[in-house]
């Protein structure tokens, strides 16, 4: 069986605080993720990432919400191998569809009736006052959304979303073949 793994990755610092956009800069805070192969979700630490790095030497695909943009390239500054890893970016998929790009949030709200519970600046809060319990609970709660809007892609073949006319609804492209690569990776990096 493929393992698809939804991820998700907070920050110790904005790009406000580093003086530049480059995502390669940020700090990893903590990294949710949730398995299909093992039905499960995890976090990490960024101490504790290497554990995360020999699930992704198992992994067939990771899914996330601008993980392309975002997430993998924060990713690849601890695990350059990060781009050997077949990724699928649902807000890009979005975008290709539609033409034009929303948050999360307004997706989650018209397609899952939840939202979000909060923001990535609530999330560096969190790690900066210590709470990392409750930057946990911010960040698979990110993880658990991002999942359920790709489960309900990939089953109707649309997502909805909030806009100021309302709810509207897209075709979304979720099929993905999911590639083997063969190329051994380095988990020694970290």
């Amino acid at each position: 069986m493929a393992d698809i793994i939804v991820y998700d990755i907070e920050t110790q610092e904005s790009f406000a605080d580093i003086g530049t956009r480059d995502p390669r800069r940020l700090h990893i805070s903590l990294l949710g993720a949730y398995s299909y192969s093992e039905n499960r979700y995890s976090s990490y630490t960024e101490d504790e990432l290497p554990q995360f790095f020999r699930r992704l030497e198992k992994c067939d695909l990771v899914v996330g919400f601008n993980n392309k943009g975002f997430d993998d390239q924060v990713l690849s500054a601890y695990f350059p191998e990060i781009t050997k890893i077949q990724s699928f970016d649902i807000l890009e998929q979005f975008h290709n569809a539609a033409g034009f790009r929303v948050k999360l949030d307004n997706i989650a709200h018209a397609t899952l009736g939840t939202g979000k519970s909060g923001d990535g600046l609530k999330a560096i809060t969190l790690y900066r006052e210590g709470k990392i319990e409750e930057l946990r609970s911010y960040c698979l709660d990110d993880v658990k959304i991002t999942k359920e809007i790709y489960d309900f892609g990939r089953s109707n073949g649309f997502l909805k979303y909030s806009s100021l006319q309302g709810e509207r609804e897209v075709d979304v492209n979720f099929t993905v073949k999911i590639e083997k690569v063969e190329q051994p990776m380095n988990l020694s990096l970290f």
